[in-house]
């Protein structure tokens, strides 16, 4: 049995559930609150965060590790492409939404939101909120551009940096703070990722006392 220890409003933990999905592996997932980690979560991983992977009593933490176990352990649904200089693309635009989009859009927005509502009873602070916003659209514009130029973020091909994004951009999806009629390239890509069978049990994540944003399990949003 694969037991992912995760919480819904985790990019990493999203993505870690969707690479499984795409190679039909079968999962069972244990919520944990992040603002209340369990014990055991330290144990396990003393770094405190999600997501965990247990397998055969096998415990690999760090998205990363995670991610490239899987890719290389499993045959089906490759999502590294087959030349040197493609793997560094995707890596380079997977790290970019691992890393920055998370320091510059997540940290502002969802941190704010979310995470200081449910560990400190504290309500967003609007200039960090606004810098969010402003990240936010810098980034929209860069996958705008490069989803002109390609069917997918990293050329014609399905990849990790695709979910990357997709994880990232689910959760502000959920609480409905993307603008998409304001970048028809990203919303035409971002429509393809919706409709992949390996995206539908993300659309039906909830954050326990916030609804989804109305269109968030639309696939004609």
């Amino acid at each position: 049995m694969v037991l992912l220890v995760q919480h819904s409003v985790s990019p990493a933990s999203r993505k870690v559930r969707i690479i499984m999905s795409e190679k039909k592996m079968l999962f069972v997932l244990r919520e944990e609150e992040p603002w209340h980690l369990s014990q055991e979560c330290y144990k396990l991983n003393p770094a405190g965060e999600l997501p965990i992977f247990i397998y055969d009593g096998n415990v690999l933490c760090g998205n990363t590790a995670i991610c490239e176990f899987l890719e290389e352990t499993s045959k089906d649904n490759k999502l590294l492409p087959s030349t040197p200089k493609e793997r560094a693309e995707v890596r380079r635009l997977t790290e970019w939404f691992d890393v920055k989009f998370n320091r510059d859009v997540y940290r502002n927005i969802v941190y704010e939101k979310v995470h200081k509502r449910f560990a400190f009873g504290k309500t967003p602070d609007s200039k960090i909120l606004k810098n969010g916003y402003n990240n936010l659209a810098f980034h929209l514009e860069y996958i705008d551009w490069l989803t002109e130029q390609n069917n997918y973020l990293a050329g014609d091909f399905f990849s990790m940096a695709d979910i990357s994004a997709a994880a990232n951009l689910s959760i502000l999806d959920y609480l409905g703070d993307i603008p998409w009629d304001d970048y028809k390239n990203a919303k035409l890509w971002y429509s393809k990722i919706k409709s992949r069978p390996s995206f539908k049990d993300i659309l039906k994540d909830s954050i326990k006392g916030i609804l989804p944003a109305r269109s968030y399990a639309d696939l004609d949003f």
